[in-house]
């Protein structure tokens, strides 16, 4: 098991920035920590190995370990208020459970569990609804409705508790269209059977207690210490203080409210609809009125909730559970959250969610002025023993001084896709991870500690606990598959980071020197940033892009930019930074693609900019008009090679190929599946918008059939008729070259695998010396051949 894991408060540092460090010891053990330099990630023995290189720092040294707890699941926040210490009351709100039968959920609670104080709307152990009203002294009274809640059906639910009366009313009354499930309960479904209303006598009055309300759970221990203030929560006005244990719910809820005496049915329907169209008497019961879709059209990625109510409780998401998803009346009529808000007042909530560790800091850094920008971490070893047990690093990223440059050369880390991908757990979770790899996966200890410690956050390749696709990723958690040393499940290949850091070493290993920014840094300062440099690099894998990335690569090429894109799948999903806190990302995947869940219907616009989510060729934006090149083929099993094609002979190609034979293999060889065309492939198709101009200098061939074309092209599904890389056309890597104007050009070899080729035979290798040469091109002044 991990005893030590870690992150920072930031990728991305220039000199003088600090960056912090937050360190989790499982068993409070001490522990060392050095800066380092990483230069190789990969312990491959057959490649250079692992390199790294001491960093002189004030902050290496033995800190006293502290084990630090995760405390994942979303729901909101309302601060107590006297206003809701009231001995009658109504609870009641729209909701969606995906996973009644769980156990022990909250719904509209301000309930202390430690205490067995207060009251609360409940989903019961026996998935059924609930209401619960304590009165602190022992006594705790518990009704149910005695039905089983339906998974993915709506319901109104509500709970009215008359204390002169001594009566507890409860409804569980399902709420179907033919619309508004998406994959819930069909109209023909006899509702009776999920139907209830439930009248019992109730002598316990609530007790007061200082718990907050919550909406999506209950208060099991208050007090954490923890709070939320600033960043995303901007529009707290002072620290709130979050519970220490929650009983968190998982799914919708919509349109939540609470009222200060016993409301009858009429009463409880007409609040439904809203507050403002009911009648005085009924508004002045109100203690609040939670519509999510308040703020739909402003920001609906804030995570401030309005209360629609004079008294202005408003509250606070925790966790970012998902916005902007259908509501309890969503028609169908419109798929779009901002064009429809009041059928869109749901939130979708999960026990699994997380946003921030909300750790204490442990140490922090403080770049030096001279450091050399390139990758970096903070080594924390237990005990100083190097074992994947006792060991963790927190890469970060430094840049040149801000706003200069220290080389003509620019590598943009994949960050984007780094975290798309942080802590996937397909390797113990995907039914198909075995198919997909060819082999048995091969998993890490940190792959096997994630598999048992979900609160540290899942992949946008994973899916929640209830089976919906997990949208957002956050970075302010420990991410245990960025890690040098970590070989990817999909053995024998890396990815992201050190397939990244095979290239880092290349570019030192010739002497190449090169600043480091990050995808962060592209989407905030635009093409502004690459105009900077003669040359600009992408990673192996830049899979997710903003559209404000997108953009500053292509006016980059326009102005005459030289590029080298040397991954595969690049370009392929809009994602989204949150517009308050740039530690976050979202990615809503639609109906198509490459892909391990889709949206449900109607929820396929991003809550961070309202924009259609999923793949950019659906917003008319494929990757080839980007790069030159689109995403054709996957396969996990084994790399191949490139021959050359007969453009790589005219005059204007021939100078890339200097020192390589006019008939030699390229690539057939390296540390990523033996060869430098693998994993995922991209093609030339001057149909989808591959340039005309564009040279096609080799192609990949020899692929088995285990590689096959990605699912977005494929209409029928027909027996033979695709195939795998032994049989299907569509299934090669393409090597391109073509120029842009004002002197610009962009290179790209088409391949996932290609820089895992680099460093073979001490970086003496053809596809070394066709990447050598083309830098050196384009970095020289005027016109290319």
């Amino acid at each position: 098991m991990l005893r030590i894991t870690g992150y920072s408060d930031k990728y991305s540092v220039c000199p003088g920035d600090e960056i912090r460090f937050y360190v989790n010891s499982e068993k409070n053990e001490a522990y060392n920590a050095d800066i380092v330099r990483l230069i190789h990630g990969d312990t491959n023995p057959e490649g250079p190995g692992f390199k790294e290189k001491l960093v002189r720092a004030a902050c290496n040294k033995r800190y006293k370990g502290r084990n630090q707890k995760i405390h994942g699941g979303s729901y909101i926040v309302v601060p107590a208020d006297h206003r809701m210490d009231n001995e009658s009351f109504t609870l009641q709100a729209f909701i969606f459970p995906t996973t009644p039968d769980k156990g022990v959920q909250g719904i509209v609670t301000k309930w202390l569990d430690t205490r067995g104080s207060g009251y609360g709307l409940f989903i019961d152990a026996d998935g059924c609804l609930a209401c619960w009203i304590g009165n602190g002294d022992g006594r705790i009274v518990k009704v149910s409705s005695g039905k089983k809640l339906l998974r993915k059906v709506w319901y109104l639910a509500a709970a009215s508790y008359d204390a002169k009366a001594g009566r507890l009313r409860l409804y569980q009354q399902p709420v179907v269209t033919s619309a508004n499930g998406g994959l819930g309960m069909s109209l023909l479904h006899p509702a009776s059977e999920t139907n209830a209303t439930v009248s019992k006598p109730c002598k316990t009055k609530p007790a007061t207690n200082k718990a907050p309300l919550l909406i999506a759970a209950a208060t099991k221990v208050a007090g954490s210490g923890r709070t939320i203030f600033g960043a995303h929560y901007k529009e707290a006005a002072e620290p709130v203080e979050l519970p220490e244990q929650c009983l968190t719910y998982n799914g919708k809820i919509d349109r939540p409210r609470v009222s200060n005496r016993s409301l009858g049915k009429d009463e409880i329907d007409a609040l439904a609809r809203g507050f403002k169209g009911c009648e005085a008497n009924l508004r002045r019961a109100v203690v609040g009125a939670w519509d999510f879709h308040e703020n739909i059209t402003d920001n609906i990625a804030s995570t401030y909730v309005i209360d629609t109510s004079p008294n202005g409780l408003n509250g606070h998401t925790i966790n970012l559970p998902n916005r902007g998803m259908t509501g309890y009346n969503w028609t169908g009529d419109d798929i779009v959250y901002h064009h429809i808000a009041n059928e869109y007042g749901a939130i979708h909530f999960h026990d699994d969610d997380i946003d921030d560790a909300r750790w204490d800091v442990d140490f922090s850094y403080t770049i030096p002025k001279n450091l050399k920008s390139g990758v970096y971490a903070a080594r924390l070893r237990i005990g100083g023993k190097e074992s994947p047990e006792t060991e963790d690093y927190v890469p970060f990223f430094v840049r040149p001084p801000r706003g200069k440059t220290t080389a003509d050369i620019a590598l943009i880390i994949p960050t984007n896709s780094y975290m798309a991908y942080s802590n996937d757990n397909l390797a113990t979770n995907s039914v198909v991870a075995q198919l997909l790899a060819g082999k048995v996966p091969l998993m890490q200890a940190s792959d096997l500690y994630l598999n048992e410690h979900r609160e540290y956050g899942l992949s946008t390749y994973s899916c929640h606990s209830d089976g919906h696709g997990v949208s957002i990723s956050s970075r302010l958690r420990p991410i245990l598959n960025m890690r040098p040393k970590y070989r990817h499940w999909l053995s024998p290949s890396l990815w992201q980071l050190n397939a990244d850091l095979h290239l880092t070493d290349w570019l030192e290993e010739k002497n190449f020197n090169f600043d480091v920014h990050t995808d962060e840094d592209l989407d905030r300062e635009g093409v502004d940033l690459l105009n900077r440099y003669k040359v600009v690099l992408t990673g192996s894998h830049p899979e997710y892009s903003s559209e404000k990335m997108i953009d500053a690569y292509e006016a980059y090429q326009q102005q005459g930019g030289r590029w080298l894109y040397l991954g595969a799948d690049g370009f392929y999903w809009a994602s989204q930074y949150h517009p308050d806190n740039g530690n976050i990302i979202e990615v809503r995947k639609g109906e198509a693609g490459t892909r391990a869940w889709t949206a449900n219907p109607g929820e396929y616009n991003n809550a961070f900019d309202g924009k259609y989510g999923g793949m950019w060729r659906a917003r008319g934006r494929i990757p080839s008009k980007t790069c030159g090149l689109t995403f054709t083929a996957y396969g996990f099993d084994v790399s191949s090679y490139y021959q050359r094609e007969p453009d790589s002979l005219l005059p204007e190609c021939k100078w890339m190929f200097k020192g390589i034979k006019d008939d030699e293999v390229i690539g057939d060889f390296g540390l990523v599946g033996g060869g430098a065309a693998g994993l995922e492939l991209d093609r030339y198709d001057l149909e989808f918008g591959t340039p005309h101009n564009a040279y096609l200098l080799a192609r990949s061939e020899g692929h088995t059939d285990l590689m096959l074309q990605v699912n977005e092209e494929i209409h029928f599904i027909v027996r033979g008729y695709y195939g795998g890389g032994d049989e299907n056309p569509m299934i090669r890597a393409d090597m391109i070259y073509y120029k842009t104007p004002n002197d610009g050009a962009v290179f790209a070899p088409g391949s996932l695998a290609w820089c895992g080729s680099l460093s073979h035979n001490n970086y003496r290798n053809n596809v070394s010396k066709l990447m050598e040469n083309v830098i050196k091109g384009f970095l020289k002044p005027g016109t290319l051949p």
